[in-house]
Parts: structure tokens; C-alpha cells; sequence
């Protein structure tokens, strides 16, 4: 079996979360990293963490359906298509599950942990996302770069909670 060297290191969670608020294209990015960074939220087994931006692609433009039939809320998922579509269907990238009880978060990153291209949270059907204290540097609205991926209204959630 071929040994990929980008998974003999894991990332920590904080890295992570340190990664996706430097994630400027990801609208919601501070409420996912929230999430990861929150106490309650662990690293889920991962069989495939090796992938594609074909695969990754073809899987999350079939749960944005799924994810619509079912009344699942997400945060992150239109920046993800976004930009899983300016990108190299061959382009290798490393997946990331973490998971607190009824949510996941998949990050999707080039290998080192650094350069994230997406991620996205989600709940199970008819759950809310969590509502995650964020720094108060963190707690403003979205800029105009990031309103262009926000078209699924669910930033409203967190850029209104109250604190």
C-alpha cells in the first residue's frame, strides 16, 4: 500500500482552526473553526483522508441536494463548490472530519494544513448549528469579499446570535 507522507503528521485542531480563519474566501469560516476549536469537538475516524477535487466535488454537489431534501443546515458548503470549481479535478487534497454530537465538519486542505480550500458544517436534519462563543474580533458581519459565497442565508445565524 502507498504511504502518503501529508498524513504521517496529523494537524492539530487548533492549527486547524488557525488555518480556516486565515481562509479569507470562506464566509463563514469563523463559525466552522469555532466549532473545531470548541472543547466538545473531536477528530472522527477518517478511512480515505487522501482525495481529489473530482471526488470531493462530485460528493458534496450530491449532499448540497441530499442536504436540501432533508432540511440539514450547513455553513460553508457554497464556498466549498465555489471553490472546488476553479480547481483541478486532479488536484490532490487532504480531507479533515471532526465531529460534537449531532455536527461534522469536513475541512479540505492541500496536505499541510495550511492552505485550506473549504469546509463545510453541518448537522443532522431539523438540528441547528451550533451556536459557538467566537473571539469579539470574530463577531463582526461578513466583508464584501466573503457576501459573494453567502447565498445560503446561514451566516445569519451566528453574525446575530446573541452573545
Amino acid at each position: 500500500m502507498d504511504y502518503d507522507s501529508r498524513s504521517a503528521m496529523p494537524i492539530s485542531q487548533r492549527q486547524l482552526a488557525a488555518s480556516l480563519l486565515a481562509a479569507a474566501h470562506i464566509a463563514e469560516r469563523h463559525a466552522i473553526a469555532a466549532f473545531i476549536a470548541d472543547a466538545a469537538t473531536r477528530q472522527a475516524p477518517n478511512p480515505f483522508p487522501q482525495t481529489s477535487v473530482g471526488a470531493v466535488r462530485q460528493v458534496w454537489r450530491q449532499r448540497a441536494t441530499e442536504f436540501r431534501s432533508f432540511d440539514i443546515a450547513t455553513a460553508g458548503l457554497t464556498c466549498l463548490l465555489t471553490a472546488l470549481s476553479g480547481l483541478s479535478v486532479d488536484e490532490a487534497l487532504v480531507q479533515e472530519i471532526l465531529r460534537a454530537g449531532p455536527h461534522t465538519a469536513n475541512v479540505f486542505h492541500r496536505g499541510d494544513g495550511c492552505e485550506i480550500v473549504g469546509a463545510v458544517l453541518y448537522g443532522k436534519p431539523d438540528v441547528d448549528l451550533p451556536t459557538l462563543l467566537t473571539p469579539r474580533a470574530t463577531r463582526r458581519a461578513p466583508g464584501p469579499h466573503s457576501r459573494a459565497c453567502a447565498t445560503s442565508g446561514q451566516l445569519d445565524l451566528f453574525v446575530h446570535a446573541v452573545l
